[in-house]
């Protein structure tokens, strides 16, 4: 174990590299409860998702680990899971199977685009002020989720949306679980979204809310969601659009949070970040996890920002990912807790992750309103379509006619207008 994972050379431990990565499972384990909550709304098997969520995390966590060495947990992503349920299956009529295919189609995608080195040329012409608009897009489109599902806000004729019942009990729960969410996290206790889902859970249950379908027992069957995956559906024209996004906030997502943590971690070298050998393999193993998950039957995994908590807690190797891995084995006994999981419960989770997202509203150049324009844009569009394909749509469509408009045309990068182009053929040709 020494020498495989280099822990000398690291300036770590065994010791060391267990607790941080139980660190970072605490931190990222409100996963398995909120993706079955979100993709069951597909007509998916909640318990087929629950287990396909544990198997994809664990898988993607150890392929990471003894692949690329690195410290970093990774599990189905939020926002891709969310654009999954409500943007392909319910918004655009497209059946699970078929999303699941897409999920496949983008993964491999992925992993050409790390193999042949043109992520790199993607992610350099890709704007940093339209990155930082989609992150925080996601969290807006995360948090109407979360307040629409626990009644926060409702329907109104008049003014779209207004506000709901808060007298209700569940929304009531939502309502503290966030506060009880924030303030743990606050105090820096670990795993304090998790807490929260825990805590609402045993409430929603004491007040008759939820009703209570254990904690422990054998793993359910994945049957329902295995290799279910309908991948010649996926290939129709009408879908490439939804493709072209799932590889576009997969290549974001990925990158920005591998690039990020292994930074804290000291893991990258002197020199362009894409060179580093690290990170290539890391990129492969986020791409293969993807693939791997669906599938199994969930949606996009990817690389988890929380892993910064195991490498402050003093993760530095693929040991820490190890653990995380064969945490999320574990928890496949504790399915019927996870069935007891209210909705009011998820709903401060995502509520809260959307706070988070947010504050990339800061890496914006607010200075420059040829910037600003488009990535604001991006990050309102997304909640007021209910579609993060088409807050990317109008980011990218905006940025290049903006610059264009303004004499900056050479400013823009051949993978902007290429974009771009794609979705402006997409309107073009089938609307929205």
């Amino acid at each position: 174990m020494e020498r495989y994972f280099k822990l000398s050379e690291h300036a770590t431990s065994v010791r060391t590299e267990i607790i941080a990565g139980l660190t970072t499972f605490l931190t990222m384990a409100y996963i398995i409860f909120v993706n079955p909550d979100i993709l069951s709304t597909t007509g998916m098997d909640r318990d087929a998702v629950f287990i396909a969520t544990c198997l994809a995390a664990a898988i993607g966590s150890a392929v990471m680990g003894l692949w690329a060495n690195w410290p970093i947990g990774m599990a189905p992503g939020m926002g891709l899971n969310a654009f999954f349920a409500f943007t392909v299956v319910a918004g655009l009529g497209f059946t699970w199977q078929q999303a699941l295919g897409a999920v496949f189609i983008s993964g491999i995608i992925f992993l050409i685009l790390s193999v042949t080195g043109m992520r790199r040329w993607l992610i350099a012409g890709i704007p940093h002020s339209m990155r930082s608009g989609v992150a925080a897009g996601i969290g807006m489109f995360l948090a109407i989720i979360a307040m629409q599902s626990s009644g926060l806000v409702v329907d109104n004729p008049a003014t779209l949306i207004a506000l709901g019942d808060v007298t209700n009990p569940g929304t009531l729960l939502t309502i503290a679980g966030f506060f009880l969410i924030v303030a743990l996290d606050a105090w820096k206790v670990r795993g304090a979204i998790l807490i929260g889902i825990i805590v609402v859970t045993l409430a929603a249950i004491a007040l008759g809310v939820s009703e209570f379908g254990g904690i422990v027992s054998m793993p359910p069957s994945i049957a329902p969601t295995f290799m279910q995956l309908d991948i010649a559906g996926a290939l129709t024209i009408g879908i490439f659009h939804v493709i072209l996004v799932m590889v576009l906030v997969e290549v974001f997502d990925a990158t920005g949070t591998l690039i990020g943590v292994a930074k804290r971690a000291g893991l990258l070298t002197e020199g362009p970040a894409h060179t580093n050998k690290g990170l290539s393999r890391a990129l492969m193993a986020d791409s293969t996890a993807i693939t791997v998950g669906s599938l199994l039957g969930t949606s996009s995994t990817t690389a988890y920002v929380e892993s910064a908590s195991g490498v402050q807690a003093g993760g530095r190797t693929g040991l820490t990912a190890v653990t995380v891995a064969v945490l999320f084995l574990l928890a496949m006994f504790f399915a019927p807790l996870a069935g007891s999981v209210p909705t009011y419960a998820t709903a401060p989770a995502l509520l809260y992750v959307a706070t988070l997202m947010m504050r990339e509203l800061a890496e914006i150049e607010w200075d420059d309103v040829t910037e600003v324009a488009p990535a604001v844009l991006t990050a309102i569009a997304m909640p007021f379509t209910y579609s993060i394909a088409t807050g990317l749509a109008f980011g990218f469509i905006s940025y290049a006619v903006i610059k264009l408009l303004t004499g900056r045309a050479r400013d823009v990068h051949l993978a902007t207008w290429l974009v771009a182009g794609l979705f402006v053929l997409k309107y073009a040709l089938y609307g929205a």
